[in-house]
């Protein structure tokens, strides 16, 4: 049975891109372009099997998200990733210390994410 990702991000170019390589490698996929919507998303009933998120997005940030998500029933062992421009370490420590699975740093390409989900999310 495919996978489910969410995609979290405030750009839509970043989401069209990510989308599109990982519904060729077979995941459903469901996008929201901040935190707020993508615990809406999560509390009317979206299960992802895995979260990739950015960390720089308006309303609610990918950190603050993480803490949503990892406070939410049954989300607790979920993966999450972490897709940004953001190389800060202290920010990279922060989001692990949150629940965050793994940190990739913008440009990713599509083999290189499909590797990466394939190691996080078993099964998949």
């Amino acid at each position: 049975m495919a996978k489910t990702i969410l995609i979290v991000d405030d750009s839509a170019t970043m989401i069209m891109s990510v989308k599109s390589n990982l519904e060729i490698a077979g995941f459903i996929v469901q996008s929201a372009e901040d935190g707020v919507k993508a615990m809406a998303k999560l509390k009317s009933g979206l299960k992802p099997d895995l979260v990739i998120t950015d960390i720089n997005m308006p309303n609610m940030n990918g950190i603050e998200l993480i803490q949503n998500i990892r406070s939410f029933p049954g989300f607790r062992f979920i993966p999450i990733l972490i897709l940004t421009t953001e190389s800060q370490q202290a920010k990279r420590d922060e989001a692990k210390k949150l629940g965050a699975t793994g940190w990739l740093v913008k440009p990713v390409g599509g083999a290189e994410l499909i590797k990466i989900i394939k190691q996080v999310l078993p099964g998949a």
